[in-house]
């Protein structure tokens, strides 16, 4: 299944990804230490909220491109929007 990210959301969410990723470097490495509790805690919330941002913006996308593309093109959209709200209800484990 082919995807689609906007040309200019690609680098923005790399760059949200690598932070992402540094992130959860730095709680293995308070764990590692064994950091207090809430402090660790306090990172993970960071981390979840980075990725919800990720998530967000690719639904945007798919938003934007997929469901758009499809109606333009004088398709039913059912198809890509439930897809999305598929992959929402994944996301908040409905």
């Amino acid at each position: 299944m082919p995807g689609y990210i906007k040309a200019e959301n690609k680098r923005n969410l790399a760059d949200r990804l690598d932070r992402i990723e540094g992130q959860a470097r730095g709680i293995k490495r308070m764990v590692d230490r064994e950091a207090y509790c809430i402090e660790i805690l306090t990172q993970i919330s960071s981390l979840v909220a980075a990725s919800e941002k990720v998530a967000s913006i690719l639904i945007k996308d798919h938003l934007d491109h997929c469901v758009r593309e499809a109606i333009e093109n004088g398709e039913d959209p059912g198809e890509k929007t439930e897809e999305l709200k598929a992959a929402i209800e994944r996301f908040m484990r409905i």
